[in-house]
């Protein structure tokens, strides 16, 4: 828990941890997206504790899941900026007392925060994995352009009209968005159980999400589309791995100015995956992820 200047309650940060982290193996600490879903989705990277005995901790961002949540901020973009979520984590760290020895995993906007937390280089941290994630916001948005112009015609028209009328919470503008997702997010059909739980608690509360993203992954308007890490890559310093899928929204563009500017870097893609790697081809994953995190440097 920790208080915020700006609020008049506690703040309270939900975690969970697999494994020991007293075992004298190195943590995991994983970092959800969203911003503003939970991080019920990442709960199946405990398949790595299992396999190699690596403490993973998983965490609810501020105003997500079962942290505490602050709908009364919604539109407030004093509260909700980057530097509130980097302060959560490093005040994390220090709680669980990993933050002299710990690797670090964001997954979508975890990656933007990981790599954010990385270039002030905490000297606890030894390896960093960013995946599916962006650069830059500009990229994220171009990104986006283009894999929506591979949608079928009347599902672009619905986005267009929806957004030229400021209907993107009507039903027609939620279904036409399912289909983006459905390939380019998550191509699982049903998505699982884990997914819909952490979609579940957004749309309890979409505070977060809408504010500081907007209505979708694409039509993006809230502070996040002015994120860039294009002039400060080059200063993370751990060993980095890359991952996105081959069908990512978190496309290429996306991610190479990472893999130019970062000095120690390797970049993986997952050919039949798209935003959830882990969920599309878990045991290959797991492997990866386990390998990179154990082997010597």
């Amino acid at each position: 828990m920790f208080n915020h200047h700006s609020t008049g309650k506690e703040c309270r940060t939900f975690y969970k941890v697999y494994g020991d982290l007293k075992s004298g193996v190195r943590p995991l600490v994983c970092v959800h997206g969203g911003p503003g879903v939970s991080s019920h989705y990442l709960d199946v990277l405990s398949d790595i504790t299992l396999e190699r005995s690596i403490p993973i901790v998983l965490y609810d961002q501020i105003g997500n899941g079962r942290s505490t949540h602050f709908q009364e901020k919604g539109g407030d973009l004093s509260f909700w900026k980057e530097e509130l979520f980097l302060d959560e984590l490093k005040r994390l760290l220090v709680h669980l007392g990993i933050y002299d020895d710990y690797d670090l995993l964001g997954h979508s906007w975890g990656g933007m925060l990981v790599s954010r937390h990385s270039v002030r280089q905490p000297g606890g941290l030894k390896r960093l994995i960013i995946w599916s994630s962006t650069c830059s916001g500009a990229l994220w948005l171009e990104a986006q352009a283009v894999l929506r112009k591979r949608l079928p015609q009347d599902v672009q028209d619905a986005l267009d009209r929806c957004e030229k009328e400021g209907t993107t919470d009507s039903k027609e503008y939620q279904e036409a968005v399912a289909v983006f997702y459905a390939r380019f997010l998550c191509t699982l059909d049903p998505m699982p159980g884990p997914m819909q739980e952490s979609f579940r608690c957004m749309e309890t509360d979409p505070t977060v999400y809408h504010t500081m993203n907007g209505p979708s992954e694409f039509h993006m308007i809230g502070p996040i589309k002015d994120f860039s890490m294009l002039d400060e890559a080059h200063k993370i310093s751990v060993p980095t791995l890359l991952i996105n899928g081959w069908n990512d929204e978190a496309a290429d563009s996306c991610m190479y100015p990472y893999f130019k500017l970062i000095p120690r870097v390797r970049w993986i893609q997952f050919a039949n995956s798209s935003h959830v790697a882990h969920f599309e081809e878990r045991e290959k994953f797991m492997e990866i992820v386990g390998l990179f995190l154990t082997e010597e440097v």
